[in-house]
């Protein structure tokens, strides 16, 4: 899957454009709420062996918020990774080539979606 699919995704389901906020890494794209600000996702070009992928060169991935329970399960399959310098309690990180599907993918974003639409109680 390419981001491109997940922007498309996103702007169609929520009205979410990608926002870039950081200079020295341009190309990470964080995904907020249209009223909250908050972050749902957050789509990144990382270095292979951050993940502890054995290949030269990088990777895309996204990071996405996730319920704890569902997590664990997730982490035992392919192309699922502990959070990539976030929460790895309650964000996971996915691999975009990866075995993960599109359609696993976007039910991912939907739920992060959600765990993240209100402020914390």
């Amino acid at each position: 899957m390419k981001r491109e699919q997940i922007f498309a995704y996103v702007r169609e389901t929520y009205g979410t454009e990608p926002d870039y906020p950081w200079a020295k890494s341009p190309e990470y794209a964080v995904l907020r709420h249209r009223n909250s600000r908050k972050w749902y996702g957050l789509v990144m070009n990382l270095p292979a062996d951050a993940l502890g992928i054995e290949k030269a060169g990088n990777v895309e991935v996204i990071n996405l918020k996730c319920d704890p329970f569902l997590i664990g399960t997730l982490r035992s399959q392919e192309g699922y990774f502990p959070a990539y310098h976030m929460n790895k309690e309650h964000w996971i990180t996915v691999l975009l080539a990866g075995p993960v599907s599109e359609g696993e993918i976007f039910d991912l974003i939907d739920l992060s979606y959600d765990l993240t639409r209100y402020g914390k109680k």
